[in-house]
């Protein structure tokens, strides 16, 4: 990536004082931010400008007196900058004013909940004991909505402004926990491992030495290809104590080493660690204490980075709350896994033929992990997995081992065909080099799929959508409702009428009222035939066959409620990842804007994975499940907000909801109802978000889905 720089020609120059600034035309590779420069007679005044490619970059900024020049400063192509261009639209104090209020309401948490005249309030009261202008304080907090910390870019300087360990005594420490659990972590020692160095080793013990928990107890499990005299050389450094323990094993294959291990352990809870990773200074002390918070979890697991070359941290994994259907796409569990002594037993007990032939670490923290999920279906809660969102683990980039993608198709296939509903899944690679992919099985005989199209003339969309869902799907059980909206276009009405005679499958319905997206869906699902329900945009096309043969396979799960899919906007952009809680409003979509082939954070772009929440913009869920929250809710969300609405409804019944890049569409987004720009369709706007905020305020702040150190303002996991 290069760095381009744009000039604005003297005529294009905005007026001083408040200002829009609008950038169209950003090609794809112009993400981030862009620099802007102004400059004056007697000073130069920056600012930052985060970039929207594919769609308008609008800014609020306040222009200063006698301008002689302005850059723009993009890390992008110059190809990519070929067709921007540069609009400056000059506004009332007043006007600036309300908009910046609104979006510190809508995307900075300290203003969340409040009324416009609350934050311009708050503003006046802070300028004046802080004897700054109002101007200054309202423009630095609205600067803090648009900044973006990138993952890969500017860890470093979360960690240093951000992150909070906690540096506690370890006397206090125990002295406030009603119970002192004893950790006990394992970790076996390969020839390979040693080959690297003894140091890694012991700088991994140093990590454990200075925990500000001290009820921790280590097993070093020595492979017998180890010689004498590495033996000896460790034993100088690491005598054995009560709480060091080196074992000099006959075994070499890793998992008899890990077991060995494991069996000699006399903790509550035990965990694995690998040669040269080290554990944060509060780790065992955040474990003591979520252990004694959430006594029915049997499963612990926190948030990990790397070591790079240079021994600095990086790599950031950011990790989402229990996802069963994300674990079965890949570990996202990862290493940081401590498990209560007990459980891990029975797991290990009546897996050892599955355990037993594994040849590393990444395979049996896998198959580990996949036993206990076979087991927490079974048995356990969403209590009992407790997720702990701070970096514990740091891990040694250098990993000689890692799990080979075959490796976890076969962990996988082989835990499900324990499972009697899911012994008929096929399991594949998936589309990462790491990742899984289950095609579940579609019952016999296939369900009736209802179809649901709202829609109100503009057949210049509805023609496409239609045509392409009746062309285009290779599941053919399904009937194609269009709920037709009082359309009084004679093109729209002959096509509607030409499309009912010409497919069996298509049914025209009239609903005569004003328009209710709520409303409008009810009425369809009150008239559908089918024992799942889909709800389709009007203006969305799919992009394969197969769209709705995944859809209907994963909603025929008894688990699993909504289903969502993956959505572009008609230039290749991505336009729906699933739904992230809590991000601008009320929530927005993951990953928005990210080109068609990007894997995303973690690789979710491409994952099967468990989220909150998914648009109604193409969405499956079993009519019974429908019926059983009441369906949409047509009284207080009539347009905006309903689809999340109704996958809470849904996830409170207990059915996990789940998106699937499997199923691809475009999405022309909203062109039947067009942008809420008028007072009318704001203030409805508002009645909107403020029932979404009384009725779902704690989850909106809280998605287990994502991970608490990642942004609410912008839809790109970048952090906090």
């Amino acid at each position: 990536m290069e760095n381009s720089v744009l000039c604005v020609a003297a005529g294009e120059q905005p007026l001083p004082g408040w200002n829009m600034l609008e950038l169209n035309g950003l090609g794809a590779d112009a993400h981030g931010a862009a620099t802007l420069i102004f400059y004056t007679a007697n000073r130069v005044v920056e600012s930052s400008v985060s970039l929207r490619p594919g769609k308008v970059t609008k800014r609020i900024l306040w222009v200063p007196v006698n301008v002689k020049k302005i850059t723009f400063s993009f890390m992008a192509t110059e190809s990519a900058l070929s067709e921007v261009t540069v609009e400056w639209v000059w506004l009332t104090p007043w006007f600036a004013h309300n908009r910046l209020a609104r979006r510190l309401i809508n995307n900075h948490a300290s203003y969340k909940g409040m009324r416009l005249n609350q934050v311009i309030r708050t503003l006046h009261v802070e300028s004046v004991a802080k004897g700054r202008r109002w101007r200054k304080l309202a423009l630095a907090d609205y600067d803090q909505t648009h900044a973006k910390q990138h993952v890969a870019d500017d860890y470093t300087r979360w960690i240093q402004t951000t992150e909070q360990p906690a540096h506690e005594d370890p006397q206090t420490v125990i002295a406030g926990l009603k119970t002192a659990p004893l950790f006990s972590l394992v970790m076996p020692v390969t020839g390979d491992d040693l080959k690297r160095g003894e140091a890694l080793l012991l700088n991994t013990i140093d990590s454990l030495r200075t925990q500000s928990y001290f009820f921790w107890e280590i097993y070093i499990v020595l492979s017998a290809e180890i010689s004498h005299e590495q033996r000896q050389s460790l034993e100088r450094y690491l005598p054995s104590t009560s709480r060091i323990n080196l074992i000099h094993s006959y075994h070499y294959e890793f998992a008899q080493l890990d077991h060995q291990g494991f069996i000699q352990t006399q903790g509550d809870g035990v965990m694995r660690i690998s040669v040269g990773d080290q554990l944060a200074h509060e780790a065992l002390c955040r474990l003591a204490k979520a252990w004694n918070k959430y006594p029915d979890a049997q499963l612990f697991y926190a948030d990990e980075d790397l070591f790079g070359p240079k021994g600095e941290r990086c790599h950031p994994v950011f990790k989402p709350g229990w996802n069963p259907d994300l674990l079965l796409s890949t570990n996202y569990i990862g290493r940081v896994a401590l498990y209560k002594r007990r459980l891990l037993w029975q797991l290990e007990t009546e897996q050892a033929d599955l355990l037993g032939n594994l040849t590393n670490a990444a395979a049996v923290d896998y198959a580990l992990a996949l036993t206990f999920l076979n087991w927490q279906s079974i048995h356990g809660t969403i209590d009992s997995v407790c997720h702990l969102p701070y970096m514990l683990y740091h891990r040694l980039a250098e990993l000689p081992r890692p799990l080979l993608q075959d490796d976890a198709v076969t962990l996988v296939r082989k835990v499900l065909a324990q499972q009697l509903v899911s012994a008929e899944a096929a399991v594949h690679p998936g589309l990462t080099s790491t990742s899984v992919r289950v095609e579940w099985p579609i019952p016999s005989p296939e369900p009736l799929v209802s179809l649901l199209v709202p829609t109100r003339n503009g057949v210049g969309i509805l023609r496409p959508c239609v045509d392409a869902i009746l062309e285009m799907t290779a599941y053919q059980h399904f009937e194609l409702l269009i709920l037709d909206n009082e359309s009084d276009c004679p093109e729209t009405l002959a096509y509607m009428d030409a499309v009912e005679k010409r497919d069996p499958r298509v049914r025209v319905l009239r609903w005569r009222h004003p328009f209710n997206y709520s409303a409008i869906n009810n009425f369809g699902a009150a008239h559908a035939l089918g024992s799942i329900i889909g709800l389709i945009n009007n203006d969305v096309e799919p992009m394969d066959e197969h769209w709705l043969t995944e859809m209907v396979s994963q909603v025929s799960r008894a688990e699993i409620g909504c289903v969502g899919a993956k959505l572009y906007y008609p230039n290749g952009m991505l336009q729906h990842g699933g739904v992230i809680l809590g991000l601008g409003d009320v929530a927005g979509h993951a990953h928005r804007f990210f080109p068609r082939h990007s894997e995303g954070y973690t690789g979710r772009l491409k994952l099967v994975q468990n989220l909150s929440a998914v648009t109604a913009a193409c969405l499956l869920l079993r009519k019974s499940v429908f019926d059983n929250v009441g369906g949409l809710n047509e009284h207080d969300l009539t347009i905006a907000y309903n689809d999340v609405d109704l996958c809470l409804k849904v996830r409170e019944a207990g059915y996990r909801n789940l998106w699937s890049p499997f199923a691809e569409l475009y999405h022309h987004e909203s062109m039947s109802r067009g942008a809420d720009d008028t007072p009318t369709k704001r203030a409805r706007w508002l009645r909107e978000v403020a029932y979404m905020r009384r009725t779902w305020a704690e989850q909106l702040d809280k998605d287990p889905a994502y991970n608490p150190n990642l942004t609410l303002v912008h839809e790109d996991y970048s952090l906090r």
